[in-house]
């Protein structure tokens, strides 16, 4: 059966119907929004409570484009802040959905919550299905009986797991969803969409990284609370600016293994160094009220090792520059280094520095998520970053840069030293350069980065790595 997901990483047109899948939690929501979009984007595991944003992708079926949306687990009238934010995002994603799919557990009893839930959807109006999953087999159809109390009409016996009855709910869906739009395209129609910049917030949890991607986007695009680890799932969502597309992916709070307990928490720092992997750029994320920490150097590494290029944002300014003091424990406060809350813009900046020394070529800009200031910088300093990712020096003028350059000052052992020939640039986004020397011998550090410093005082490459590789010249 062929769930394909053609359209990944590029933003739904708004006449793309919207399917929005919901139930309690550990029903099977995430595994049947990873099968209809043909790939791992929802994390799956035996734990409830697993997914807590609202997750988007887009799919096909029988030729038709649709846009899936997965939703956490929903117990309505909850009190408690986690689930209770869980029910609000899953309210968005039912006010813009065409068609609903209410997923129950076949293999236990018809439950409370799962009444109340269906009333709640029977009176929205919306197009609704029951999807009863876990019928694994024909034998297990009869556990499908006792669903008819919710009193919706469309029922359908499936397995998530392995694709059984799949088929003849999506068929069911597609005729009620509104038909595509046939309007004659004109030729701003048909002009390209702008290149679309990826972006992956990163940080250690609780450093303001959700707060970050709903100013950025102008929403409650994700869930916000003081817990550690509240987001799991990568939540992405597109801003257009000046014919520019960014999309801004907030990930997992990255921690140490030893940190990590629960399976979900494990795989979300997984899936946070995946969509690290895949961003074009990272915007690191500093709490200005703890400094940089070992965890912060490690998670910069990450960013730093894979190629990206990176932004240091500086995270909870206000709360340093006005001289309050966040609210955590005496014990924390006492570790904290008082030099590290220091309100001089340009000591603190020169203290992260020092702490994130690889980084020397990241911009630094202090905001604060909560109120929106220093924001407007985001935007721009992307853009800059984005150009200087994908620069590239024509060969010609890379060799007569090299004319100019002092290798006597470079602190290289004499047994590893090399005479160059020529260097040309063989790749971007990061920048690579490639050097043709007299031996094959692995350059020693102290060279490349004293070849590195002077490539970008001629060129610049703001916010981005540098490669550099060197072969042997026949």
């Amino acid at each position: 059966m062929p769930y394909t997901n053609s359209l990944t990483g590029v933003a739904t047109p708004a006449r793309v119907a919207t399917v929005a899948i919901v139930g309690r939690p550990n029903v099977g929501k995430s595994t049947l929004f990873n099968r209809l979009v043909g790939s791992r984007r929802a994390i799956v595991g035996d734990e409830p409570g697993i997914t807590r944003d609202r997750l988007y992708a887009d799919a096909e079926w029988r030729g038709r484009q649709l846009r899936a949306v997965d939703t956490g687990g929903i117990i309505p009238e909850e009190k408690e802040l986690i689930p209770a934010e869980i029910f609000r995002q899953a309210k968005v994603a039912l006010e813009e959905a065409d068609a609903v799919i209410l997923l129950v557990d076949g293999r236990s009893e018809l439950a409370a919550p799962d009444m109340e839930l269906a009333r709640l959807l029977l009176r929205s109006g919306k197009p609704l299905f029951l999807a009863i999953n876990k019928i694994d087999t024909a034998k297990q159809e009869s556990l499908a009986n006792d669903f008819h109390r919710l009193g919706i009409r469309h029922q359908f016996g499936i397995s998530a797991e392995n694709g059984r009855g799949i088929d003849e709910l999506l068929d069911a869906v597609l005729e009620v969803l509104p038909k595509e739009s046939t309007a004659e395209t004109t030729e701003e129609d048909t002009q390209e969409e702008p290149a679309e910049v990826k972006v992956a917030i990163i940080g250690h949890p609780n450093v303001g990284k959700s707060t970050l991607l709903n100013q950025l986007t102008g929403s409650s695009r994700a869930i916000v609370s003081p817990i550690p680890g509240t987001t799991r799932d990568a939540v992405d969502e597109i801003v257009a600016r000046d014919g520019q597309r960014f999309r801004f992916i907030d990930t997992a709070g990255i921690r140490r293994k030893g940190k990590t307990r629960l399976m979900a928490e494990k795989l979300s720092v997984v899936m946070a160094r995946k969509h690290l992997e895949a961003a074009d750029i990272a915007l690191l994320v500093i709490d200005a009220t703890e400094g940089v920490s070992a965890l912060d150097a490690a998670i910069a590494g990450y960013a730093h090792e894979s190629g990206r290029s990176v932004i240091v944002v500086v995270n909870k300014w206000d709360l340093v520059a006005s001289g309050q003091k966040q609210a955590i424990s005496q014990s924390k406060a006492a570790r904290i280094q008082e030099s590290k809350r220091t309100t001089d813009r340009n000591l603190y900046e020169q203290q992260l520095r020092y702490g994130l020394k690889f980084l020397s070529y990241a911009p630094v800009l202090f905001v604060s998520a909560l109120t929106g200031k220093g924001m407007d910088k985001i935007c721009p300093a992307i853009e800059l970053v984005g150009a200087e990712r994908r620069k590239r020096i024509p060969t010609a003028e890379m060799n007569r840069f090299l004319k100019t350059v002092d290798f006597e000052r470079a602190s290289v052992p004499a047994k590893q030293q090399v005479k160059i020939y020529y260097m040309t640039q063989a790749a971007v986004a990061p920048p690579t350069f490639v050097l043709f020397t007299d031996r094959a011998v692995k350059l020693h550090f102290s060279y490349r980065r004293f070849l590195e410093n002077q490539i970008r005082r001629a060129f610049g490459f703001i916010g981005t790595p540098i490669w550099i590789k060197n072969r042997a010249r026949d």
